[in-house]
């Protein structure tokens, strides 16, 4: 089973400045909760260190993360595999009037028992996190 998660916000910034945040894979990266730590290996390739709560799995994660399509200001797409799970990350941004729309799409397949159902229950939150740093990271306040 892969359990997928969508949200659409209005970010009111124009949207190369949405973009330079959504462009920086350590800003991306920093406000998943289950990210402890963060190797940039190249512009569009980077290691996650991820824990995740689940049984039989007592260790650190390595997450190998590489931007698959870019379409700047527009539009780019991750992927991390791992052995417990593989992401699928998407981030859409449209320009209306002064403000952005961003719609943040996730995937996960699991591999191992328990990283479905860990993601199916935390991964509204992991994007409301996302969309918090991406204010707080353009200095506005969250409505």
């Amino acid at each position: 089973m892969v359990v997928r998660a969508e949200r659409v916000v209005t970010i009111p910034a124009p949207r190369e400045r949405v973009w330079e945040f959504i462009d920086d894979a350590e800003k991306r990266a920093r406000p998943i909760s289950v990210v402890k730590d963060f190797e940039l290996l190249s512009d569009s390739e980077a290691v996650w260190h991820v824990s995740l709560p689940i049984p039989l799995s007592d260790r650190t994660l390595r997450v190998e993360t590489r931007d698959q399509n870019r379409t700047p200001p527009e539009y780019v797409e991750f992927v991390g595999d791992s052995k417990a799970f593989r992401v699928i990350g998407e981030h859409e941004l449209t320009e209306v009037d002064d403000q952005t729309e961003l719609r943040l799409s996730f995937s996960v397949d699991g591999r191992v028992p328990g990283v479905e159902r860990f993601f199916k229950k935390n991964i509204d939150k992991e994007l409301e996190n996302l969309e918090q740093a991406i204010l707080d990271d353009l200095g506005l306040d969250s409505e």
